[in-house]
């Protein structure tokens, strides 16, 4: 069995400047995202005391991606996935502008126009960013390039979560958006000095060009449905693929549960500042960020599936310790211990997932396949929002935050049953049909 090695993630980052940078553009760009999504999130609810009004932002923010996400990995799998993400970027910032109007409650409409607007943007630039990691590394090196990756997001989270909490109590929506804008400007600009092509890598050639002028608008609409069709069969026909995406729909439900309810949590259960909102939400990246240098150190020795519910289920169980310890003792630092705890499990988990969607496609469709998996991500979060938002009131915070850990301890259960222990009885070779 291969021995752990501390300079391996090293060794990779040093032979692959495109992922140095690619990693660089993801952290500056995150961090931003969370800046804003914490915030935004503590923010309204402080303006306008409604777990509704939370959930409305929420709502702005994924039903977009279920109306326009699914088709946005067919263009993906058309476009230069780096070109896509710059001008995504670039877009982002501009979308923010708006929120420099917002003052007080009577103007927290533009937070969901804004929201709603950044959310049709971003179901390009993830897709693209997801299926253009195996491009730069190769399937050797996924694993632990994905476990930098997620280093990289659980630190843009532990900065970016402190800094919207406090920005958010000091300087409000307009700093916040401000902030937000400049990390999505350096993004780009980081992004630009990638060398690997982005272009996908197409197994025929599009034959676009040899059809009468008259066909060229109906043939092209009928290749994107078709194009559309493919990326579904990819996922239906792979059993690896479909029991990813079911654990997706659990887990993306509570998640929006956890996003509606997590900051009336800490103000009314814990009785939290917003500033203690922030690095609650902020700490669980130091576990997260432990967690993916383990991942990119021992990647050889560990199998993905058993990190997807192994990761899983211990995620659920600590969730459920945090949700539930004020049965007993009321105060916010055991919140934050425990979700310092649940970023270990949680960046094992999400490195896996990603690897196992990677290495199930192949580069002609991995933009697709990543759409309808934020597709059904953004359904989920809507239905847990939803939820949240009209029986998550003040007497069942507690509880209806409960059923988004139960749902992690539930889906690595899935996974176990439908994959096993590890994925050497599966076939790993892409799926196609």
């Amino acid at each position: 069995m291969p021995s752990s090695d501390l300079r391996a993630p090293i060794r990779l980052l040093g032979r692959a400047p495109d992922l140095r940078l690619l990693l660089g553009a993801g952290l500056v760009s995150m961090t931003g995202d969370w800046l804003l999504s914490v915030g935004l999130a503590y923010s309204v609810y402080a303006l306008t005391g409604s777990t509704l009004a939370s959930a409305a932002a929420l709502l702005s923010a994924f039903v977009p991606q279920v109306l326009v996400g699914s088709i946005a990995g067919v263009f993906v799998d058309r476009w230069d996935r780096t070109r896509t993400m710059v001008v995504t970027n670039l877009l982002l910032a501009v979308g923010l502008l708006p929120l420099l109007r917002v003052s007080g409650a009577d103007r927290i409409w533009l937070v969901y126009v804004v929201l709603a607007v950044q959310s049709c943007i971003e179901v390009f630039f993830s897709p693209a960013e997801q299926a253009f990691l195996p491009r730069i590394v190769g399937d050797a090196d996924l694993v632990a390039a994905n476990g930098l990756n997620s280093q990289i997001r659980n630190l843009a989270r532990l900065v970016g979560s402190g800094l919207g909490g406090v920005i958010a109590a000091t300087g409000g929506i307009r700093a916040i958006a401000i902030a937000d804008a400049v990390t999505f400007v350096v993004a780009a600009l980081l992004i630009t000095r990638i060398r690997t092509a982005g272009r996908a890598l197409l197994e025929s050639p599009s034959t676009a060009a040899d059809e009468e002028a008259a066909d060229v608008v109906r043939g092209r609409v009928a290749g994107l449905v078709e194009e559309w069709k493919v990326g579904l069969r990819t996922v239906t026909a792979s059993p690896v693929l479909r029991t990813l995406m079911l654990m997706l729909l659990i887990t993306s439900t509570g998640e929006g549960i956890m996003g509606t309810l997590f900051a009336p949590y800490v103000r009314h259960v814990l009785h939290g500042t917003g500033q203690e909102y922030g690095v609650i939400t902020g700490v669980q990246a130091i576990g997260g960020v432990v967690g993916g240098f383990l991942v990119a150190v021992v990647a050889e020795r560990w199998s993905p599936v058993a990190m997807v519910w192994a990761g899983s289920i211990a995620f659920g169980l600590v969730d459920l310790a945090i949700f539930l310890y004020p049965l007993l003792w009321v105060t916010p630092w055991p919140a934050a211990a425990g979700m310092i705890v649940v970023g270990l499990p949680g960046a094992v988990m999400i490195a896996g997932v990603m690897t196992l969607y990677q290495r199930h496609t192949t580069d002609d469709r991995r933009g697709r396949v990543f759409s309808l998996v934020s597709l059904a991500q953004a359904i989920s979060v809507v239905v847990g929002s939803s939820v949240a938002g009209f029986f998550g009131g003040p007497t069942g915070i507690m509880p209806i935050l409960a059923l988004q850990g139960a749902g992690y301890v539930v889906a690595g259960l899935l996974v176990l049953t439908r994959l096993g222990v590890r994925e050497g009885s599966l076939d790993l070779s892409p799926t196609r049909s």
